[in-house]
């Protein structure tokens, strides 16, 4: 299965449509099977901007899409509306649903809203009443499938000088999460991309391997931060029954496209590569071999 993974679009002032058009033309490239676009579809949750959001999206491949609001998806400074009604034109342009199931035959997506408009306009937040959502979501998922949740919000900081506050109570979801078998943990709001693991931050938390956590940056917006900094980015990711595989694409200037910059491989389930060969170049989701070891997961990550 490949995941084409995008976030923090922003339509509105700092969209830029340049970069917008390089994606529409880079997307179809990376083949997705599913395409995830986690929160920030907008900058200041107009009628307009989700518009121009919606019509962006159906651009992408014509793949299942798992799509979930962010802060920005929710009216800031129209108070009356945030507090009564704050998802009024996301429902209308882009889904009536904020937490969301998809499954495909290689996966189970969960898509958390993590958005909480009257209570936490920045730092989000996932209630108990989400957990049972997912409890119920994964309660019965086919053996070999992926589980993997989606949420704007990050649960874990990025490992940089930035220092971002993590939402509130975000261990108790990690240990529900892995609990539940959870590998994969797909997010944005950061405005750059982390590539990590749960084991870096919640030691506690399934020894065994951990679950992977893959921040998206701004994926066309001006609003880069940190090593990002006025640089947009997504994630191409490879779920095979083996690995996971995350290639970290970022938008060159000089070029006006898409490149990859960094990949990294960690094996499902807490197996290790031995004595693996590398990924044949004209197959680009062959696996590699693995045998069973309860190590970390974090296999390696290299420059592209």
């Amino acid at each position: 299965m490949k995941i084409l993974h995008i976030s923090d679009v922003h339509f509105g002032p700092p969209y830029l449509p340049n970069v917008g058009e390089a994606l529409l033309r880079t997307a179809p490239s990376i083949d997705p099977d599913v395409v995830v676009v986690s929160g920030d579809l907008t900058q200041r949750a107009k009628p307009q901007q989700f518009q121009q959001a919606a019509e962006f999206i159906k651009q992408l491949p014509d793949v299942p899409r798992i799509v979930i609001p962010g802060n920005h998806d929710v009216p800031l400074y129209r108070i009356m509306e945030r507090l009564t009604d704050p998802h009024r034109y996301y429902r209308q342009y882009i889904s009536n649903e904020l937490n969301t199931v998809l499954q495909t035959p290689d996966a189970l997506f969960v898509g958390l809203d993590s958005t909480a408009p009257r209570s936490a306009i920045s730092n989000g937040r996932i209630h108990p009443s989400q957990l049972d959502f997912c409890r119920d979501a994964f309660g019965s998922v086919p053996d070999g499938l992926a589980k993997i949740v989606v949420a704007h919000h990050h649960f874990a900081p990025a490992p940089d000088y930035l220092h971002d506050q993590t939402m509130p109570k975000a261990k108790r979801a990690i240990n529900l999460f892995v609990k539940l078998g959870v590998e994969l943990i797909l997010g944005g709001h950061l405005h750059r991309a982390f590539i990590g693991n749960t084991l870096d931050f919640y030691p506690g938390a399934g020894r065994a391997h951990g679950i992977v956590i893959v921040q998206c940056g701004t994926t066309t917006s001006r609003r880069g931060r940190g090593r990002e900094k006025e640089k947009n980015s997504f994630n191409e990711i490879d779920v095979t029954e083996q690995t996971i595989i995350v290639t970290h694409h970022i938008f060159d200037d000089q070029t006006g496209q898409f490149a990859p910059l960094s990949r990294h491989e960690f094996a499902r389930g807490g197996r290790r590569l031995e004595n693996a060969s590398p990924r044949s170049s004209h197959n680009p989701r062959a696996t590699k071999s693995i045998e069973s070891n309860p190590l970390p997961q974090t296999l390696r990550s290299t420059r592209v």
